[in-house]
């Protein structure tokens, strides 16, 4: 009687571990499409005199958070620009 009761403990375990792996496997597809995780099958050889400047400006990751600030730069410069003309209406 006592048998069922020690093995129920390794079931859920093993449910667990299968539920980790799961996740596991979502969040990293998630990470690719997201540009966030770089694919070693996409990845390209770097050239042999390529520069580390170079190599570094391939980085997606790093990529992306440039643009990101790049357009953050812009969306603020039309906002600023909208308030001038606001405020130049305004006072006329």
């Amino acid at each position: 009687m006592a048998l069922p009761h020690r093995q129920r403990g390794w079931v859920g375990l093993v449910v667990i571990l299968l539920a980790l792996a799961i996740v596991a496997l979502v969040a990293r597809t998630a990470l690719k499409q997201y540009g966030l995780l770089d694919d070693p099958a996409k990845a390209q050889p770097a050239a042999a005199g390529a520069s580390e400047a170079a190599q570094a400006a391939a980085v997606t990751p790093r990529n992306a958070l440039e643009r990101a600030k790049g357009v953050e730069d812009m969306v603020k410069q039309g906002a600023a620009a909208q308030q001038k003309n606001i405020d130049d209406a305004i006072s006329k």
